[in-house]
């Protein structure tokens, strides 16, 4: 893996002077009410920040956001229904008043990564329910031998621009496949598609097909019905299959039912941020061609010298002349993610005008999302929006939930949180009996997640991935004991 430098860190103001709380009565429409209300606590008013705290307030909960800028406490405070308290977020008596002690959730997103950890860790502590620390350095995220959320007693980590190019990279990987679900931060991936009539697992029963440790044929698709494959299944022209994977092995697994002859792809990225990185990653496989543009000439060589399966190049795609010297319009994909959105919607609409035939526009307001469609732009993408949606994920506290319908909805996959010890609890998987209707795609503990074995075994705490056919949800809730 290739290691990024840091980028330069803003350092808060430390001014222990801070305001009572201030309560701002100014009425925000709500799009859903939530059925619980909490507490929660939010460090830092930045783009992250007021985001959440707009979503969440509007969700139904009692926010209260943490700020050192009075400016930017006031602009929030008078388009939101909720508390301000001006101060640092890692002082222990900050978060004290601002009510951490008891609080559903604390969340740590100022523009420093220290500070975030520090804050998320001092409000576990002080006894917030939740804590979740936003960060930018993939040293902090990645932890590169070192666990930091771990260490510093917080729930979740979230680096919204890795999860976004995560997701620019799941939606361009295979654009013959539907990307059906995707579970725990990028670690496994779960798909629909159609078995190629070339397949290698064509006419054989699974017991036959050697598929690679941590992968599993969740379900197959045949004629007008699904059904939960067994060892004896043989997979025939014409069926449907959703298959669920690790990631570094899925693509592995898929080539043994569905051969892709979509050819070498060309895509060209703006911009060398981590966000960019971390795409680069993940499309680091033989089918892609990427060039990465970047017009900082030292931040380009430092890119070049990481990144040795990338072209780069110290340009600026924009420019018209770069563009048709660079036959750029020849590219398949076009991605903007440099840290100014108008700049990236004007190189989306420029690369297609110019031949591009997909561009994706990274913005940070979500305001921008539902107009880029109609400029021409075809995916965009908010870092932002990402965020708060982690945010949310980790606030739904349900022990069930339906997360997708497969296969024209027949077939359906649940989140099952395991709350209650059952028969199935500290018992290997291949002593399990789920029965025709269901299959255990993956787990989730302790941050991690995979697709388990025959030897792995459910423990409480942890959270399942479920895959069962539709109309079975009362046979699940019996077999976790959810209410």
């Amino acid at each position: 893996m290739a290691y990024v430098a840091g980028e330069s860190i803003p350092v808060p103001c430390t001014d222990s002077t801070k305001q009572h709380l201030r309560y701002h009565s100014r009425f925000v429409t709500t799009s859903r009410k939530t059925e619980q209300r909490m507490n929660i606590i939010i460090c830092g008013a930045g783009e992250v920040g007021s985001h959440a705290a707009e979503v969440l307030a509007a969700a139904g909960h009692n926010i209260t956001v943490v700020d050192s800028s009075a400016d930017r406490l006031e602009i929030i405070g008078d388009q939101m229904d909720i508390g301000t308290l001006h101060g640092n977020a890692a002082y222990a008596d900050v978060l004290r008043e601002a009510g951490t002690v008891g609080a559903d959730m604390l969340i740590a997103a100022t523009d420093s990564d220290e500070i975030n950890l520090l804050s998320a860790s001092i409000g576990k502590s002080m006894g917030a329910k939740k804590s979740i620390a936003r960060v930018h350095h993939s040293m902090y995220f990645e932890g590169h031998g070192f666990d930091y959320r771990v260490h510093f007693g917080i729930d979740l980590l979230i680096c919204p621009e890795y999860s976004t190019a995560t997701a620019i990279a799941r939606t361009l990987r295979n654009p013959a496949a539907l990307a059906i679900e995707h579970f725990a931060h990028g670690k496994v991936d779960m798909q629909e598609f159609p078995v190629s009539e070339n397949a290698p697992a064509l006419n054989k029963p699974l017991s036959q097909i050697k598929l690679p440790p941590g992968t599993r044929l969740a379900a197959v698709a045949r004629d007008d019905g699904v059904f939960i494959p067994e060892a004896s299944t043989e997979i025939v022209k014409g069926d449907r299959v959703i298959l669920v994977g690790n990631a570094d092995v899925f693509y592995e697994a898929r080539r043994m039912f569905h051969k892709d002859d979509i050819g070498r792809r060309k895509v060209v990225v703006m911009g060398g941020n981590p966000m960019a990185v971390w795409l680069c990653r993940a499309l680091r496989e033989r089918n892609w061609s990427i060039r990465l543009f970047e017009t900082n000439r030292a931040r380009a060589e430092e890119l070049a010298d990481k990144l040795d399966w990338v072209t780069v190049i110290n340009a600026d795609p924009t420019n018209r002349a770069v563009f048709m010297e660079e036959n750029l319009s020849q590219a398949d994909v076009f991605v903007a993610l440099i840290d100014d959105d108008e700049a990236n919607i004007i190189g989306c609409v420029l690369a297609k005008s110019l031949g591009v035939t997909t561009v994706v526009a990274v913005v940070q307001r979500p305001t921008y999302l539902d107009l880029l469609y109609h400029i021409g732009v075809d995916r965009p993408f908010s870092p932002r929006v990402v965020a708060v949606r982690e945010i949310e994920s980790v606030l739904d506290d349900s022990s069930l939930r339906l997360l997708s319908s497969l296969a024209e909805g027949y077939v359906d996959v649940y989140r099952v949180k395991v709350k209650e010890s059952t028969p199935i609890v500290g018992v290997p998987l291949r002593d399990v009996k789920l029965g025709q209707n269901w299959v255990i795609a993956a787990l989730r503990r302790k941050g991690k997640a995979w697709v388990p074995t025959a030897d792995d075994m459910i423990e409480l705490g942890d959270t399942v991935l479920v895959v069962g056919k539709h109309g079975m949800e009362k046979q699940l809730r019996q077999m976790f004991k959810v209410k």
